[in-house]
């Protein structure tokens, strides 16, 4: 089930960002501070490709999964998945492995953290290269939070 709900996930994050549409965050991401952060990371992409005119280019998306792993810990543990995506477009295509971290929270699984590490990726401009997912608790980091927005705005500025 986590599986599944990470590659939908993947699959409205490309398309939000390939055609703008919306994403229904709620559906995945139970941490705000997550959920903004995503907003603006779709946001930044869908731009960008506007930009480049590269909109139109995807033809479909294949995810694997190359790494699964279940940590226990005193919130009742969170399950992480390495998720290959493959993006084909009209002429060529590219990969990015995708990481999530997915809890039960009261029931109902949701993605307490993701990043995408490819070296021209959002997450890595402005998370940072050869970032360690494994908090789940980290979009609870206060000042974490509050150094990520800034780059954000810093990231978005130079990115226009």
């Amino acid at each position: 089930m986590a599986y599944e709900m990470a590659v939908k996930a993947l699959t409205d994050y490309y398309n939000a960002v390939w055609s703008g549409t919306d994403m229904n965050l709620d559906t995945f991401i139970d941490s705000e501070n997550l959920k903004l952060y995503t907003q603006k990371k779709i946001q930044s992409q869908y731009d960008m490709y506007v930009k480049n005119n590269v909109t139109s280019n995807v033809k479909n998306i294949e995810i694997g999964a190359w790494e699964v792993e279940y940590t226990s810990d005193v919130d009742g543990g969170y399950l992480y998945l390495d998720m290959p995506v493959e993006i084909n477009k009209n002429v060529g295509s590219y990969g990015e492995s995708t990481e999530f971290l997915i809890r039960n929270i009261n029931g109902k699984l949701v993605i307490v953290d993701w990043y995408t590490g490819g070296k021209d990726s959002y997450d890595f401009m402005v998370r940072g290269d050869n970032q360690a997912i494994d908090d789940p608790n980290i979009w609870n980091d206060s000042e974490w939070i509050n150094e990520l927005n800034t780059k954000q705005i810093n990231f978005s500025s130079t990115a226009r």
